[in-house]
């Protein structure tokens, strides 16, 4: 007998699949009735898994969270003999996931860059998903390719005054920056030294490791920031072509490396420079923050990402340039998908546009938040969080019982109690994990170790902080 979802009518047998009949597809005229159903036990169990919850975190764990899966899957496993029904295996693993998740939703969820995605970003990337295109040739997505092409050639305008800017989609940080380098390497020959700060992503120096380039250079950042006079050194020592990277919102502290100046040096030097600006590049759609910015254009290619500041579900990503003519060498053929007598007769070459064959239309629930949000709307987003931060911020270094390092940049917060020791910081910051009560990163900073609070929840309110603060004070007393 098949299984019926509670709230359910039985079926009718009348109308009933015959045995042996395929399960129902997302797509086609009938794909979104076989779907409606199917989102209401998604959207129960999203909802019963988090109250279950109770907080940003389950409590207990990594070996409860991983009992707590095993208990819910039962002896069947994740491929039983004879399959569960769709509405069971929804209503068990989706709850089991919203159970047992870090949701970036929930206010005192501030560890990491992971934001809380939009409602209508997550609604957008259902219809991707239920259509499926294949971004490797135009015949697998025609509007979808031509969405991208605009989407691409609109945000690269945001950070490009040049007649043809334009961006690659990627998965994020990491692949946008490893493009990067493999461009620069493309442009100057394998002999490309690569130099970063300190402060740079990892993911750049394990680009110049993944291509077989000379051992990138770091350069010391005890400010946190690229210092200017320690690049030139650099520079004026390093032999042969050289890309320099710099960072507008690192990783650990959110800080801006002096975009300007760094630029002015690359010019002197004849060096290539690129910016990963995943998380601060945002900041160009607004008046109040775009200052922070200043010389980001004069980069050779930048790094942005939508998963951030951006607000979209993973993976949302850009690498920018300044013009078209710099992503050339990625192009490639494949007779079955850019066939050369397919492009001259005018169908797009998708190839060239990213390092992966098949891949998302990420382009569309990207598209769909700037057109349902707008320019004002973004910016409205940005300021807001910004602004929050800065408010946690100001509660912080009031308060006896905490020392702030310094105002927030964009919108991480590193901060620790007054009394605490490297030792027990860490420890109050898994316990807080084990019991599920607030998610917080760390990182050292100044010879010494902070907590950090990521904050991107627009949604976040004064209480919220003092929340925070509370059962941070709290903790800390015991």
């Amino acid at each position: 007998m098949p299984h019926i979802a509670p709230g359910q009518p039985p079926e009718d047998p009348m109308t009933a699949p015959p045995p042996g009949t395929p399960p129902p597809l997302a797509g086609g005229p009938h794909g979104p009735e076989a779907l409606r159903p199917l989102l209401d036990t998604v959207l129960d169990a999203l909802r019963t898994g988090a109250e279950d919850r109770h907080g940003p975190l389950p409590a207990g764990g990594p070996d409860t969270q991983a009992a707590r899966v095993r208990t819910a899957l039962g002896d069947t496993g994740l491929l039983p003999a004879h399959g569960t029904g769709d509405h069971e295996a929804l209503r068990t693993l989706v709850h089991t996931l919203a159970a047992g998740a870090a949701d970036p939703a929930h206010p005192l969820c501030a560890a990491h860059l992971h934001c809380p995605p939009l409602a209508v970003a997550v609604a957008a990337d259902l219809a991707a998903s239920a259509l499926n295109p294949s971004l490797d040739s135009w015949d697998q997505a025609p509007a979808a390719s031509a969405l991208e092409a605009l989407l691409t050639r609109t945000l690269a305008a945001e950070f490009y005054d040049t007649p043809h800017a334009d961006a690659l989609v990627t998965t994020g940080g990491t692949e946008a920056n490893q493009l990067a380098v493999l461009l620069a390497r493309e442009r100057h020959g394998p002999t490309l030294t690569v130099l970063h700060g300190a402060n740079a992503h990892h993911s750049v120096p394990r680009a110049a490791w993944l291509l077989g380039l000379p051992p990138a250079t770091e350069i010391p950042t005890p400010t946190g920031v690229l210092d200017p006079a320690r690049l030139a050194e650099a520079l004026a020592t390093t032999p042969g072509p050289t890309l320099v990277t710099a960072t507008a919102g690192t990783t650990d502290a959110g800080l801006i490396d002096p975009l300007t100046r760094i630029s002015d040096l690359c010019d002197r030097y004849g060096a290539d420079l690129h910016i990963d600006a995943a998380y601060g590049g945002l900041l160009a759609l607004s008046p109040r923050h775009r200052d922070k910015l200043t010389g980001l254009g004069r980069a050779h290619s930048l790094t942005i990402d939508l998963h951030k500041l951006g607000w979209q579900p993973v993976a949302a990503g850009l690498l920018a340039v300044p013009d078209t003519a710099l992503l050339t060498p990625l192009a490639h053929r494949a007779d079955y998908l850019n066939a050369t007598d397919d492009t001259e007769a005018g169908l797009p070459d998708l190839l060239g546009r990213s390092l992966r064959t098949t891949r998302r239309p990420d382009a569309l629930k990207i598209a769909t938040t700037l057109r349902a949000l707008g320019r004002d709307g973004l910016t409205a987003l940005i300021d807001r969080t910004i602004d929050t931060a800065h408010h946690l911020a100001r509660l912080l270094d009031a308060h006896p019982g905490f020392e702030l390092h310094a105002p927030p940049t964009i919108s991480t917060v590193l901060f620790r109690p007054t009394h605490a020791d490297d030792d027990h910081l860490a420890t109050l910051r898994r316990t807080l994990l084990h019991q599920g009560r607030a998610v917080l990163g760390r990182t050292h900073a100044d010879g010494r170790l902070w907590l950090k609070a990521t904050l991107l929840n627009p949604h976040t309110t004064a209480g919220d902080l003092d929340t925070l603060i509370s059962l941070l004070e709290g903790s800390t007393h015991r």
